[in-house]
């Protein structure tokens, strides 16, 4: 219906009000304010989720309740980085553990099918491990994460927890502007791939209508809500060892795919113990490898050994840029699947090997070699409920939407985290069946001695312990509160002595980088800078203090 308003603005040229019609970027700078709540606190990526999440602890589950909630409906309405193909790594904080509060681990990562054998692949035509199709396809760890979770520390019917996704799936929901530009983004990708059988089915799940749906259109996903019943019907067995296995199996056979029903049904997900460096008193806590979290601890290491300095010191930057140089270089040389590692975590985190690498750090950039110490898309969320359980966990499809394989009929997008696979026989992450990659999504926590702070994490493929190390020293080094931890522009190492610079940073340093012989790139999108969440909890007073994301269509929601 055309108003009196919309004739007036037609008269004088103007195009009627449609929201629709909203630029998505805005002109000018925002600041949030640093979020408080005493009886639970749910920060995600999108505000549907974290408002289920808080529902979820409003219905009297706890903050595991709440991540699996939230994490579902993730899956659905932010597909362009995560959902049920995926893989998942979470942390868990019990305060009402037998030992009076204690750290868990979960590694929901997938292994490489039995068939995907690098001779298989080379004999396929390429040299090297591809984006997409079926070659990167791994076996799936997301829905094994949400049962487990719930099967060992939720409270409520698993059934409740998939309920609103499965109905938000069913009835559609608006899509959010920095997701709107993502899935355009895929839709370009997979149209151009789309004479692959085994991709052309994203074209009918993700652009029924022949495009992507624009940010404010409603999308609807009726296939995927189907899916979700079982999962929620079966505690996700029929992923594994059932319905959904038979097809994903099937449509494999069809299109020349590797996953069997086999690969499947043999997986179940990992408990393992954190490990933890302290910084400045503070214990920063990761997954172990195969997760690339070891990156950001060894590039805390390695900073510890320099005196503090203020955020927008030149010495500070350029060292924290060294430092993560050269944590990458040893990360991508020493980190796989841990039955695979031939270097020890307690040796990369030693004090002797940390002062050795740090030596390497001097007045100019260099470019790192890996050392030899003695032998030895992803979305991200976060919870906390009024008893001091909180989750730092983390999903992902690793490239975007995945390897852009879509099993027909069940909304399931592959993830195509086996293309972080070397085919180098001498690589320490040369492909093998049934072994793990080096994974790049990583939860993290803190604590202090023995008292959780809380949960915190950002995701984005190899910026992730990037964006960790830049966060904590935020935290621990600056005083800044959760908010403006996330809010303070960031940096990224890119290789070799190239960085990249977010806007906001002073010019005096961005100079002084190029000085020092870094190869400085401003970036004008923050896309790939990482979008985390973070909830610290005081101990005293049980009051959570939340922070989230400003690069994406992030929220808080508070009991």
């Amino acid at each position: 219906m055309t108003t009196a308003t919309d004739a007036a603005a037609a008269a004088h040229g103007a195009a009627p009000f449609d929201t629709l019609r909203f630029s998505s970027d805005s002109p000018y700078a925002s600041q949030r304010s640093a979020t408080y709540s005493k009886n639970g606190m749910v920060a995600a990526s999108q505000p549907q989720a974290s408002q289920v999440g808080r529902d979820i602890l409003m219905q009297g589950g706890n903050a595991v309740d709440a991540a699996i909630a939230t994490a579902a409906v993730l899956s659905v309405v932010e597909p362009t980085g995560n959902g049920i193909g995926g893989d998942a790594f979470a942390l868990v904080w019990l305060a009402d553990d037998a030992q009076g509060g204690k750290l868990h681990g979960l590694n929901a990562s997938g292994h490489a099918p039995a068939g995907l054998t690098p001779e298989a692949v080379k004999a396929a035509g390429f040299d090297e491990m591809p984006l997409h199709g079926w070659t990167p396809v791994t076996v799936p760890g997301v829905p094994a994460a949400w049962a487990t979770l719930s099967k060992t520390y939720g409270k409520l019917d698993f059934a409740t927890l998939l309920a609103p996704a499965i109905r938000i799936a069913r009835e559609g929901f608006p899509v959010s502007p920095v997701i709107a530009k993502l899935w355009a983004r895929g839709e370009r990708q997979f149209r151009a791939e789309a004479d692959d059988p085994a991709v052309a089915p994203w074209l009918d799940a993700f652009a029924p209508h022949g495009r992507a749906p624009r940010a404010g259109e409603i999308h609807r996903n009726e296939s995927q809500a189907r899916t979700l019943e079982s999962l929620a019907a079966t505690h996700c067995e029929s992923f594994y060892r059932g319905e959904l296995a038979e097809k994903i199996d099937a449509f494999s056979r069809q299109t020349g795919g590797y996953l069997r029903a086999e690969d499947l049904a043999g997986y179940q997900p990992e408990w393992v113990e954190p490990i933890s460096v302290n910084y400045r008193g503070i214990d920063v806590w990761e997954i172990p490898p195969n997760g690339q979290g070891m990156v950001a601890l060894m590039a805390l290491r390695l900073m510890e050994g320099f005196d503090p300095a203020v955020r927008d010191d030149p010495e500070l930057l350029h060292r924290q840029i060294e430092a993560m140089k050269l944590a990458y270089t040893d990360g991508h040389h020493h980190i796989t699947d841990s039955a695979h590692m031939a270097t020890s975590v307690a040796s990369l985190l030693s004090d002797a090997y940390a002062e050795t690498r740090r030596r390497l750090i001097t007045d100019t950039a260099i470019d790192p070699t890996p050392g030899e110490p003695q032998a030895g898309g992803t979305v991200y969320l976060a919870t906390a409920d009024a008893d001091g359980n909180m989750v730092s966990y983390i999903q992902s499809n690793y490239h975007g939407f995945g390897s852009g394989v879509v099993v027909p009929d069940t909304g399931i997008s592959l993830q195509n985290r086996g293309h972080g696979f070397s085919l180098d026989p001498d690589h320490v992450n040369t492909l093998a069946p049934g072994k793990r990659t080096f994974h790049t999504i990583i939860p993290g926590f803190l604590t202090r001695g023995d008292t959780a702070l809380g949960p915190f994490g950002v995701m984005g493929g190899f910026m992730q312990p990037q964006g960790h190390m830049q966060v904590v020293m935020n935290l621990v080094d600056y005083h800044l509160n959760p908010q403006a931890a996330l809010d303070a522009p960031r940096w990224q190492w890119m290789g070799g002595r190239k960085v990249g610079i977010e806007p906001g940073y002073p010019l005096h340093l961005v100079r002084d980088m190029a000085e020092r012989g870094h190869e400085v790139t401003l970036a004008v999108d923050s896309t790939a800078y990482g979008r985390g969440q973070i909830i610290l909890r005081d101990p005293q007073t049980g009051v959570c203090c939340g922070g989230t994301e400003p690069r994406t269509d992030a929220s808080i929601a508070v009991v």
